[in-house]
């Protein structure tokens, strides 16, 4: 199955300018020479990753926006990556997309490095999206990052919105096409993370079935009574619906050290800043 990969070009926030500005990961005359620090010298690093579907389909977008992304970095336990699904962002006739933030303090630039500045930080290899078999046009946000522990190879961070509703089938083939993703040659593993969309009892199947690792049943376990349920929580809801999981954090040659749901607060009563939980979880590379 042939899907397209559109490069994209990391940016950076100029507190001088106020404007973000474009990283490069690359140079294009000297690519050979592009130091990466070794294992040895950046050691296991702990990191951790929260995503959220913020709802772009509610009015007030931008005040919830900013107070999940309040909740989630003036929190106690601060992440080093955020994964945003529905970011209220039109972009070739879509009407949200996915967005991925990463600590500059924990992430940088090989070029960086070259000059001496990249300390002990993660550097980044390149970003893409890639189409994913979709009835509504979504893609998978990717985020290479050279793995220390094996020259020439990355890991990778994709971040998801898979299709909702009836799409069962068009969800297998997404999550098909992602597991393939992590197993690409250059690639040692990763994560899959975002809304999954796991409606149906068949959807939380799919992670097993792809051979992956779900990290809330690899520390909770599937029988908990709250289920780890991301959607529906703490509302009333219509129609005969109940709270699920449909949020999930999946990996591939990474384990777990910690997930937890992280439950909206209210922007006015009985109206929370999104229908989606988020989900906070850690791990070590």
């Amino acid at each position: 199955m042939f899907l397209n990969r559109l490069h994209r070009t990391l940016s950076a926030f100029d507190h001088a300018t106020h404007h973000w500005a474009a990283i490069p990961l690359h140079n294009a005359h000297d690519p050979i020479t592009q130091k990466r620090p070794s294992a040895d010298t950046i050691g296991k690093q702990s990191l951790s990753l929260t995503s959220w579907n913020i709802q772009a389909s509610q009015s007030g977008s931008v005040a919830r926006s900013k107070l999940i992304l309040d909740h989630i970095l003036k929190g106690p336990k601060f992440s080093d990556i955020i994964l945003l699904q529905e970011d209220d962002t039109s972009f070739k006739g879509l009407p949200f997309a996915t967005m991925t933030f990463l600590s500059s303090q924990r992430f940088g630039s090989p070029l960086l490095a070259v000059e001496g500045e990249g300390g002990e930080k993660l550097m980044l290899d390149n970003v893409f999206r890639m189409e994913l078999p979709s009835r509504y046009k979504r893609d998978a946000l990717c985020v290479d990052i050279a793995a220390p522990a094996a020259p020439g190879a990355v890991l990778r961070l994709l971040n998801v919105h898979l299709d909702s509703l009836d799409s069962y089938i068009r969800r297998v083939l997404q999550m098909q096409v992602l597991a393939g993703v992590l197993r690409e040659p250059r690639s040692s593993g990763g994560i899959i993370a975002g809304d999954f969309n796991a409606i149906l009892p068949e959807d939380h199947r799919l992670v097993d079935k792809f051979e992956l690792l779900d990290a809330w049943v690899a520390l909770h376990g599937s029988m908990r009574p709250d289920g780890g349920a991301t959607w529906g929580v703490g509302v009333e809801l219509k129609g005969g619906l109940k709270a699920g999981r449909l949020d999930k954090v999946a990996m591939l040659g990474l384990k777990p050290d910690e997930i937890e749901v992280l439950q909206p607060g209210l922007i006015e009563p009985d109206r929370p800043w999104s229908d989606h939980c988020g989900l906070r979880c850690t791990f070590t590379i």
